[in-house]
């Protein structure tokens, strides 16, 4: 148990610490930045999985390596190229593993055929939020268990981005029961898709370039895609005619920047640190963005009419069911998912005595 006297103590020199670094801040710009290690400059390319310039996760790829390249003084210039510019979406996973390009911007659960543990990292059906799923990665296993996925893939991934809670996806079909999942063609990536296949609906994966015309012309009859925000740009409330919630397939939705690893540790130490840094901080603006938006766009949506329902009850405890069906299997089939897993239940399991305490009591008051 820490005692009153010690927290001071450790306060006092935390104080005292932070003092020095800003004084040495001051001094690093009164001699004009930095001592630089080196003076070589480094030209990576970018890969995503969004179309270009998409906005907040393709603008947020563009706006990351502005981050990188100002941090470094120029140092680590970045050429950013959308899905289908250099690679197509859904091969960005293996260009950065053979260096055709040093980064990629994109989610986790599309490599779930590379390799299924890699779903875990972007969102668990009915499981942590944005705030839990953080605390996993910096301050429990969470990180180290994602680099050890990657690591035989020649990539080191890392946060950088987030949308937030999502919605349940958009309908051409109403959902009065479970039954009417039976034939139902979605867009539904990660371990959601493998929960509806078992509901009798069939889960398809395709890029977000894709879904508007996927679902108008009747290839798909709904599509799992993010919030307010985003679907009301998409157009999908002028061809769908149901939007329904919650997202329980994805209660958070972290978006990452894989590197390759072999490119990295080749840089020097300090541009190493700048990469981390500045993919951790733009997690931050990415969620605060996503928040502002959903929620003017959601006033918008109610003011075009839109048909906001909630997913019947009995269609989420089957939902629930599903989840921890198709986990087990997962986990039963491969042991890296398995050790994933392991960490983030008993994650979940701790930091929600702490959450019920602190959040839900707040916001049902």
């Amino acid at each position: 148990m820490i005692k009153r006297r010690d927290f001071l103590k450790k306060a006092s020199v935390a104080a005292i610490g932070s003092s020095a670094l800003i004084t040495a801040c001051a001094n690093e710009k009164d001699n004009q930045g930095p001592a630089v290690i080196s003076d070589k400059k480094y030209e990576w390319k970018m890969v995503t999985a969004w179309p270009p310039h998409f906005p907040i996760l393709g603008e947020g790829a563009d706006k990351l390596a502005k981050i990188i390249e100002s941090m470094s003084g120029g140092r680590l210039k970045i050429q950013v190229y959308g899905g289908g510019e250099l690679v197509p979406p859904l091969e960005a996973f293996d260009a950065v593993g053979s260096g055709v390009a040093e980064m990629c911007h994109s989610a986790s659960y599309y490599w779930a055929g590379k390799t299924p543990a890699s779903q875990f990292f972007t969102s668990v059906p009915f499981g942590m939020n944005t705030q839990q799923t953080n605390a996993w990665f910096y301050f429990g296993d969470g990180l180290k268990l994602w680099e050890k996925v990657y690591d035989s893939f020649n990539l080191l991934p890392m946060p950088a981005g987030n949308t937030g809670g999502q919605m349940g996806g958009w309908y051409n079909r109403k959902i009065n029961s479970l039954a009417d999942y039976k034939g139902l063609k979605m867009r539904q990536p990660g371990i959601g898709g493998n929960v509806i296949t078992k509901a009798g609906a069939a889960a398809i994966l395709s890029p977000g370039g894709e879904l508007y015309t996927n679902l108008e012309r009747g290839v798909i009859d709904a599509a799992d895609w993010v919030g307010p925000y985003h679907d009301y740009l998409m157009g999908f409330h002028k061809i769908a005619k149901y939007y329904y919630y919650p997202g329980w397939q994805e209660p958070t939705g972290v978006v990452e920047l894989i590197v390759n690893k072999s490119a990295f540790n080749n840089l020097p130490k300090d541009l190493q640190e700048i990469i981390r840094y500045a993919a951790k901080s733009y997690q931050s603006e990415m969620i605060s963005e996503f928040e502002n938006k959903n929620q003017e766009y959601l006033a918008k949506m109610n003011e075009e009419k839109v048909n906001i329902l909630p997913l019947p009850d009995d269609v989420l405890t089957a939902f629930r069911k599903f989840s921890k069906e198709v986990i087990q299997e997962i986990t039963d089939a491969d042991n890296l998912s398995k050790e994933v897993y392991e960490s983030y239940l008993k994650f979940q399991k701790n930091i929600s005595t702490w959450t019920k305490i602190a959040e839900y009591n707040y916001l049902g008051s």
